[in-house]
């Protein structure tokens, strides 16, 4: 490790100074803005000032009467100009948004001078009005900011920063039982990242793109600590790392010289909300419900014009509905009487408490220090309700640190951004309680609907099967140096390189799991003689603690060149790489070499087979870490009218993103702990097993630990056992994206937008079956029913299970994009996108266990599942002169589409997958949501001109709509046995709060 310190400082050092030579520019930082510009006139020096810290910083102009200001915090400025004369003309103030690149040209006898300066003009004015002037120049990128104004007043249900995001082109938000994810470019969540302040919160282990986002209904940061945020559909610049379909940058509120906080309160329950469409088809009360939002925040100075200081908490305290019901429309009155209670409606607990700290440290003009953490406490329980009872849901606790220190230095034609970050971020569901699961089952024909059910599940008790530790802990070190010493260039080069430890710990069935099918013996409910266990066991490979201690580095270059007044290429490329010793170093186990032997199991030997065994098999020396993820960043822009009105745009970057740990960790802790099943012989004729070692005449004592013992030294080491096995050669997934379009700037606060963008994904990460026929064919011959041969594993062991790189999608979009801004003047902000998709891909959307097929090549190309194809996002706000703000948002998009798999005996190919549109809620839409709030503000001028209280009132779903979820794979009907919806009822939510 010290070793790739010393050489990642070195490449560093090596890395700038190629930067200074070949004058490679960069664009402004991710949680920065950067501000250029020609003044004519006469001046010397101009000074950007925000009022609001006393920050100043200078840059010299050119003899052209250019500047330069590469990177500036984004907030509230105005100019001073030092003229030829020596007279100082100031500018109005205007406002630099996050990751904006800003042009604002100007004469300086269009400034007043500002006061007590020699020269001053009576005329007032000659006071540069900027709100007019400024533009920002956006290159090739796809994508919209959203801005402090649409967080604050934008209705929302959960607090969540990133629920704007989707009125970026592309982009959805979705949020299903609260657990929210951000999804774009035709791909799942896990593609995703982003980054507060500059740093990334990619989530190494598990999915949903960014920590704690999986199985959480947490919010991954206080909203009270955003100032605003930019989403990027497409097209990132080159110091954007880590991902491969949306990424988005927001930056974090600071500290001033004066005192400014804010608390918090909203709240709702049951009687604030219509009924569910259960509750009101099955006649039921409403199940309880509480949600409590609350926080607050506080920032100032310590050291006037030098320290400050800004901090904030926000807490959940929420009850849901949790309803327990039996299983394939049986009545309670089916079950026992001891099992009776364990049904109706009933709530669970959700708890999260968000803390966020920032120091801000300007000793001087050309420093800046700033020393931020976070800390995210969750706990409450999931998987509970539906057939699942209370007692067998598991516990959920997430647990995350984060810190930053930052120092930024400015000299007169470079700016040096140095960062050092910390971060532990745990995820740890837990079963409630430690004893033996019990499955109840029915096999046979239903009493209720006559309907032939094979081992429907009807109730759930007992211990919980999930228990999980996973997470990431480390530390890393980034340097990112501009520099501005060429005219119409702007250099950047940056390094990153990080150390973190990737955990693992997975024991799922650490409580035994027993399967009961009722309906066996007739005439009566078993509950006593179980046809299956399943229990987690060790293998004597090592402990279920998966740990690798992996390096991640990334250096990347970048050009922002305006080539002259109406061209500008934005030009860029990165280079990442990563070292996962877990991975690289495994040794496959003597005994799994052994199983999978030319002697042992020659039906992956025969001719025709389409993997070679020994790709997958190592000693901890064939293994190589990934070199080739160079990633092109182009971008342009070409202006065919002056002063934005029509503007040309577009690019082309290949982005890599990375292996989630979660999947090839399983290699190695399969390995050490695996899940055993066992079939108990009982007379059953619907669940029959041939006698074998996992396949035994049932004895009580099997319902004991001793006797799971007896049965796993009775089998021996293999039987039971699955083999996971993974590529030697493997890739790292990336994206493609292509972006053509228009942009107009119809006046100052008026903007439109047309674009078409490709993406292309390729080389995502799936698990095949490994498994062949004794004459190495995996479907059997015509004409017997085609299935996949999980019944022909090696013997004495479980099924082969291979992972290797294939997955892919392909997306084709075009949006309009509509955005008014807000103003003072124009007290009214809209902004409405369009976009039409035609995606595809080879797997169902978000699926990695393929079984269906013996390759990923085999896999027909179909669109994409879960995907809309049309989608309407319209969001805005208007102030009253009553101190009075509405707001409102509305989504509405197309049905969703859905893959099923359609087996054809005698057919070629066996196997065809079939795509059809869910039938959605009628003919009308897919899914509708429209969401109002009204804000109204009690000044408090007695205590400052920002003092007041308000009240709010959100109406989420207004329109009450059914936004049904559950459907036919085959054909696409909505499930008239099942009442799911995506998102709630008609809900209102009530706030109160005071700010100064």
């Amino acid at each position: 490790m010290a070793n790739r310190l010393a050489s990642a400082l070195v490449l560093g050092c090596a890395t700038g100074a190629i930067a200074i030579a070949t004058a490679t520019p960069a664009h402004a930082q991710e949680s920065s803005s950067s501000l250029r510009g020609q003044i004519t006139g006469g001046a010397t020096e101009v000074t950007a000032v925000d009022p609001a810290t006393s920050f100043r910083r200078s840059v010299s102009i050119d003899e052209n009467g250019r500047y330069n200001f590469p990177q500036l915090r984004p907030a509230t400025y105005y100019l001073e100009i030092t003229t030829a004369d020596g007279d100082v003309r100031q500018t109005d103030e205007f406002t630099l948004l996050i990751a904006q690149d800003a042009l604002l040209n100007f004469d300086v006898n269009e400034l007043a001078a500002v006061s007590g300066s020699p020269g001053a003009p009576s005329d007032d004015n000659l006071i540069l009005v900027t709100g007019q002037r400024i533009r920002t120049l956006e290159g090739g990128e796809v994508g919209a900011n959203i801005t402090q104004r649409e967080i604050s007043t934008l209705p929302q249900n959960n607090r969540n920063f990133l629920a704007f995001a989707e009125l970026a082109p592309g982009v959805s938000f979705e949020n299903p039982d609260g657990q929210s994810r951000i999804q774009g470019g035709g791909q799942n969540s896990r593609t995703v990242n982003v980054y507060i302040d500059g740093v990334g919160q990619k989530d190494y282990v598990l999915k949903n793109g960014i920590t704690g986002q999986d199985s959480s209904e947490g919010n991954p940061f206080p909203q009270l600590a955003v100032g605003e945020y930019r989403v990027i559909s497409s097209n990132y610049k080159a110091e954007f790392d880590q991902v491969s379909s949306v990424a988005i940058t927001a930056g974090t509120k600071s500290g001033t010289n004066e005192y400014h906080g804010s608390v918090f309160f909203d709240y709702q329950d049951s009687g604030m909300r219509e009924k569910t469409i259960d509750e009101k088809v099955r006649g039921r009360e409403k199940v309880e419900v509480r949600d409590m939002q609350f926080g607050g925040s506080l920032g100032g100075p310590i050291i006037a014009d030098t320290l400050f200081f800004f901090g904030t908490y926000e807490g959940k305290r929420i009850i849901r509905p949790a309803t327990v019901e039996p299983g394939a429309s049986f009545p309670e009155s089916f079950f026992p009487a001891d099992l009776q209670d364990r049904f109706g409606p009933n709530s669970r607990e959700f708890n999260e408490n968000l803390y966020f700290g920032k120091l801000s440290f300007q000793p001087t003009s050309r420093d800046v220090f700033e020393l931020t953490g976070k800390y995210r406490d969750e706990t409450g329980v999931f998987s509970y309700g539906g057939t699942t009872s209370e007692e067998a849901a598991a516990s959920q606790d997430v647990d995350e640190i984060r810190g930053l220190f930052r120092w930024e230095h400015t000299s007169d034609n470079f700016v040096n951004d140095f960062k050092a970050t910390y971060e532990n971020a745990f995820w740890s569901p837990r079963p409630q309680n430690f004893t033996p699961g019990r499955i109840y089952e029915y096999s046979g024909i239903s009493p209720v609907t006559g309907q032939l059910l094979n081992r429907a599940r009807l109730l759930r008790i007992g211990g919980s099967a999930n228990f999980q530790d996973k997470g990431q802990e480390g530390y890393s070190i980034q340097n990112d140096f501009t520099w501005i010493g060429i005219p119409d260039h702007t250099i950047k080069a940056g390094i990153k390189s990080k150390w973190v430890r990737l955990d693992r710990v997975e024991q799922n069935f650490f409580n035994a799991q027993y399967s009961y099918n009722v309906n066996f013996p007739d005439g009566g409910f078993n509950t006593t003689v179980p046809y299956e266990v399943q229990f987690g066991a060790g293998t004597g490979q090592g402990t279920p603690s998966v740990i690798s201690n992996n390096w991640q580095f990334g250096i990347y270059i970048q050009d922002d060149w305006i080539v002259n007044d109406r061209l500008t290429l934005n030009l860029g490329i990165r280079w990442d790489y990563e070292e996962t010793p877990s991975y690289l170093d495994f040794v496959t186990p003597p005994e799994v070499v052994a199983a999978v032997s030319e002697a042992n199991y020659p039906n992956i030997f025969q001719p025709g087979v389409e993997y070679d065994i020994n790709d997958y098999i190592t000693d901890g020396t064939q293994r190589d870490a990934f070199l080739g993820a160079f990633q092109p960043r182009l971008g342009f822009s070409y202006e065919f009218l002056d002063q934005g009105k029509l503007v040309l745009f577009g690019g082309y970057g290949r982005s890599y993103d990375r292996n989630q740990f979660d999947f090839i960790a399983q290699e190695v802790s399969i390995n050490a702990y695996s899940t055993r099943t066992f079939n108990f012989i009982t007379g059953d004729p619907e669940n029959e097993c041939n006698p074998s070692p996992t396949c035994v005449p049932f004895d009580p004592i099997y319902l004991t630990e001793e006797g799971r013992q007896q049965l796993l030294d009775n089998a021996g080491v293999g039987a039971g056992r699955s083999i996971r096995l993974i590529n030697n050669d493997l890739k790292v997934p990336y994206s493609d994206q292509f972006s053509l379009g228009l942009r107009s700037d119809l006046t100052s606060l008026f903007n439109v937008e047309v674009g078409y963008r490709h993406i292309k994904s390729r080389d995502g990460f799936a698990y095949l079956l490994g498994n062949r026929r004794p004459d190495g064919s995996f479907f059997p011959d015509a004409p017997a029913t085609p299935s996949s041969p999980f019944g022909f594993a090696p013997p004495g062991w479980g099924s082969i299970i291979i992972g290797t790189n294939g997955l892919r999608t392909d997306e084709d979009a075009f949006h309009f994009k509509f955005v008014k801004r807000y103003s003072q003047r124009s007290p009214w902000n809209l902004s409405a996108t369009y976009t039409y998709t035609d995606g595809t891909e080879n797997r169902a959307f978000g699926e990695y266990f393929s079984f269906d097929f013996p390759t990923l090549e085999d896999y027909t190309i179909k669109t994409s599942s879960g995907l809309r194809k049309h989608r309407l996002v319209v969001a805005g706000a208007v102030d009253l002169p009553t101190e009075t703000t509405l707001s409102g948002k509305f989504v509405y998009s197309s049905p969703r589409f859905l893959n099923s798999f359609v087996r054809t005996p005698g057919g070629t190919p066996p196997v065809e997958v079939v795509t059809v549109e869910t039938a959605g809620n009628g003919d009308r839409w897919g899914f509708r949501q429209l969401d109002l709030a009204i804000t109204q503000n009690i000044p408090l001028s007695f205590l400052s001109d920002r003092s007041r209280i308000y009240v709010r009132a959100d109406i989420i779903n207004a329109m009450n709509d059914r936004n049904y979820n559950s459907f036919n794979s085959v054909t696409g009907e909505r499930n008239l046995n099942s009442f799911s919806t995506d998102g709630p009822p008609r809900t209102l939510k009530l706030s109160a709060g005071f700010e100064f």
